[in-house]
């Protein structure tokens, strides 16, 4: 019997199953396996089910690709839908027609599917042109596994009854992409930012409509949880345009995918070279910007990237480029755009090789609006501390009060719950609590959020002059102060009076035992 996936837990259980069957292959090489299998088997389904609408129509015809791409769902050839592969999962010789020549050969499993993602990306060349992967008929690759995994995806019924199918099948390809960001480790991070994180970027920004816009996209999970807020706000899709760059081929393959998945419209560009030597929007401007760059890469620095127009703030050091990505992303920024950027924390406080004056620029020229600290141990790929910049071109825009030589930081490093022995998450409230903090920050009185409160140790609002006396360094430990756990009421000046009379009191009764100590040390000696 199939499983309807609406159990709790049903992504982890089916990772945990798909895992068993991994053998020796290395996570970063299953991961494609696993990924595009478990496309295939969506894709198929949900062609399935809009076929089984076809047919109570009476003049439908059921094998027009139109039909199918009119309803926003892929056309799947006969060769690539699943009930044929999993009819030839267990065969170890299979003749089929090959979509790429025409012509009949003999296979296996593998060579099987790899036709068919083959004849699905022919069918459909206009979202997943050179995206599925194509490489299960290589010898090294294990048949019998392959099978296996066939055997499993097929009792797992993506389009369950009361669940929306692309959310579905999304939760699943997720969670496969987090478990295996996590099994990679430092690789892992590469392609993946964790969703608490990402989540915590997109409550702060908030992206209702206009354009969205990630110039280091990964596997497109600021995307993903965009289109997630739109829809928990009882917003529309087609309310924002979504825009992305990515420089490794292979992760931008796993961001279509991901995007395909949920019916999600993008314009995901790939090149070698990435967004600073080959920006792929160069004219474009956008009202949000999400982005969790690599920290302190120290690589990226070309001769012809002098004088470039992006640096408006002063030209980054070659060897490190955390302002570079700021400043680019600042560079797209509409006039009322909004941005928020990871970043390690030595973006904060470093003056080194001209950052510091960057900084200060920045902050002088009101670009930053709020800073916060993470806890550590968030990351996949880093063990190195990292904060949130959050940036606004004009901080009296859309709807919220004037804020205009002021600043909010936010000190989350206690915050979050370890969820194994090395990786820490953040709680739906924690997430909250950040956000909450934020939007009553910004928001004007009648929007009814409640009055902005500094909370000792956690946030505090700070004015342009108090961030000159220290420097204009960004860290928020600076400014938030310590927190008070002892909060009964009583004020400094008594409690400090009670801690006097009460070390005054001991240093009397330490004295009376010094004197009774040396007395008794003198008859002692009377007696000898």
């Amino acid at each position: 019997m199939a499983t309807s996936g609406t159990d709790l837990g049903f992504e982890a259980e089916l990772f945990k199953a798909a895992d068993k069957l991994r053998g020796n292959l290395e996570p970063s090489e299953y991961k494609h396996v696993a990924l595009g299998l478990i496309f295939l088997k969506y894709i198929s389904e949900a062609f399935q089910l809009h076929r089984s609408k076809l047919l109570q129509e009476e003049y439908a015809d059921l094998e027009d690709p139109e039909e199918y791409l009119a309803a926003n769902v892929f056309w799947v050839p006969p060769e690539a839908r699943w009930e044929y592969l999993q009819a030839n999962a267990k065969r170890p010789r299979i003749t089929f027609s090959d979509v790429n020549t025409g012509r009949e050969r003999e296979g296996d499993i593998g060579s099987l599917i790899d036709n068919a993602m083959d004849a699905i990306e022919r069918a459909n060349a206009a979202v997943l042109k050179d995206v599925l992967p194509k490489d299960y008929g290589r010898p090294q690759l294990d048949k019998t596994m392959l099978g296996e995994l066939i055997d499993l995806f097929s009792r797992v019924g993506m389009h369950a009854q009361g669940q929306d199918s692309r959310d579905l099948l999304g939760r699943a390809y997720e969670y496969f992409i987090s478990q295996f960001a996590g099994a990679e480790g430092r690789r892992g991070g590469e392609f993946f930012t964790p969703r608490s994180v990402v989540q915590t970027i997109v409550e702060m920004l908030g992206p209702q409509n206009g354009r969205v816009y990630d110039p280091c996209c990964g596997s497109g999970g600021m995307f993903v949880q965009s289109e997630r807020f739109i829809e928990n706000h009882q917003g529309r899709r087609s309310d924002i345009a979504i825009y992305g760059q990515e420089r490794n081929h292979t992760t931008w393959k796993l961001c279509k995918m991901n995007l395909a998945v949920r019916g999600i419209d993008a314009d995901i560009k790939w090149n070698n070279e990435g967004s600073f030597l080959n920006d792929a929007f160069p004219t474009l401007k956008f009202d949000f910007a999400m982005a969790n760059p690599p920290f302190n890469i120290s690589n990226w620095w070309q001769p012809q990237l002098e004088g470039d127009v992006r640096w408006q703030f002063g030209t980054p050091p070659a060897g490190n480029a955390n302002f570079a990505w700021l400043q680019h992303i600042i560079h797209h920024l509409a006039p009322r755009g909004t941005a928020g950027v990871v970043l390690a924390n030595g973006s904060m406080s470093s003056q080194q090789s001209g950052e510091g004056e960057i900084r200060k620029m920045m902050i002088e020229r009101d670009v930053v609006d709020c800073m916060v600290a993470l806890p550590g141990q968030l990351f996949y790929s880093t063990q190195i501390p990292a904060c949130l910049w959050f940036l606004a071109r004009d901080k009296g825009a859309n709807g919220h009060r004037n804020r205009k030589g002021e600043f909010l930081f936010i000190d989350a490093r206690n915050l979050g719950h370890m969820v194994d022995r090395t990786r820490r998450e953040f709680s739906q409230s924690d997430i909250a609590r950040i956000t909450e903090a934020y939007h009553r920050w910004r928001a004007k009185p009648e929007a009814e959020l409640g009055e902005h409160q500094d909370i000792p140790g956690f946030c505090r609002s700070v004015t342009l002059e108090e961030v000159r006396k220290h420097g204009h360094v960004l860290t928020p430990g600076r400014y938030v102060g310590a927190e008070d756990t002892n909060d009964d009421g009583i004020s400094f000046e008594q409690r400090f009076g009670e801690l006097r009379n009460q070390i005054q009191m001991q240093f009397a009764q330490s004295r009376e035992l010094e004197e009774a100590v040396i007395e008794a040390l003198a008859g002692v000696n009377s007696g000898v």
